[in-house]
């Protein structure tokens, strides 16, 4: 090889190591400031319930704070929208969940792809969805007795969601759907939101992700009748799936996982997924989700890129079989 030529190779190669190390000290140095994760939803909710202890465990484990955004309004997309056109630095992550694998069977005109604008990072959680009532307002102590209620009163009972395409909204249309009952949508911006309108009374009857009602339940504010889940959780060992309870079929899980922005440098999304594998794993995380009705997943990179496209495909095709429309 001519030595010129050989120059060449050897600074091409040089310049491939120094990129490496570059990028490997970046990820060492970085954070050198505090990290925004941004909720699309309103405070309180099942996101939040999630979102926050995971920010404090991080906030330990990095050394800066973890910035909880909450960005609410149409079943999380306003959040996701503003969360894809943040800057790839590493300084802003969002905190998406099963909604937004229903989102683009719904809305149209979104202006991000959940597939194509993030890096998916990590799974985080999966709690599943419960049948959740006000005790003041619906007499029946079991999910027959609220079928029976339901059947001898259509459209005089309302059932609140966490927004318009969100997994609250699509488990209550399968409800209905296979129940053969009449209930009526009335969307909000957020779990949390619907949470205290169903403690107040003034909405009966939520499906709702069991993350943000499991305090409700345990203190009586609120009566579960049943778990949207193919067993028990560990958390409710005494509250029936809704096959037991007599209504095979009724299963939806909702799902939290953290993004983070297209083009955020590699290294950035490497030492993340670390961190949050590493905070999934102390013993105060997994106390929380276990009181949460969740597991603690061991999904990220690829493998939760799979999923999210798997779930979008999924969610399509019940959101086309069930004819679900925004109201």
């Amino acid at each position: 090889m001519p030595i010129k030529a050989g120059r060449r190779v050897a600074c091409a190669v040089l310049a491939v190591l120094c990129s490496g190390l570059a990028g490997a000290a970046h990820a060492e140095t970085w954070p050198q400031k505090p990290i925004t994760f941004i909720v699309p939803f309103a405070a309180g909710g099942g996101t939040d319930a999630f979102a926050r202890p995971l920010a404090q465990q991080l906030d330990t484990q990095l050394g800066k704070r973890i910035l909880i955004e909450n960005r609410a309004g149409a079943g999380g997309t306003v959040g996701a929208s503003l969360a894809a056109k943040a800057a790839p630095d590493g300084y802003t992550f969002f905190m998406g969940a099963a909604h937004h694998a229903i989102a683009p069977s719904l809305y149209p005109n979104l202006d991000y792809d959940i597939e194509k604008d993030f890096i998916a990072v990590a799974l985080i959680a999966r709690p599943p969805q419960v049948v959740v009532v006000n005790p003041d307002k619906i007499a029946a102590k079991t999910l027959p007795e609220f079928i029976a209620y339901l059947q001898a009163n259509p459209d005089k009972v309302n059932y609140g969601s966490a927004g318009a395409g969100t997994t609250h909204h699509l488990a209550g249309e399968l409800f209905k759907s296979l129940t053969r009952t009449r209930l009526l949508h009335v969307p909000y911006r957020g779990a949390g939101p619907a949470m205290q309108d169903l403690i107040a009374g003034h909405v009966p009857v939520v499906f709702d992700g069991l993350g943000s009602s499991a305090p409700q339940i345990k203190s009586g504010q609120l009566r579960a009748l049943a778990i949207a889940a193919p067993k028990r959780v560990s958390a409710f060992p005494d509250l029936p799936t809704a096959a037991e309870a007599g209504l095979p079929g009724f299963e939806v899980a909702t799902w939290y996982g953290v993004f983070a922005p297209k083009n955020t440098p590699p290294e950035i999304i490497e030492r993340m997924t670390r961190e949050l594998k590493a905070a999934l794993q102390t013993p105060a995380i997994r106390d929380t989700w276990e009181r949460n009705g969740s597991d603690v997943p061991d999904v990220s990179g690829a493998a939760f890129s799979q999923m999210v496209s798997a779930e979008t495909a999924r969610w399509r095709k019940v959101v086309a079989e069930a004819g679900v429309k925004l109201d």
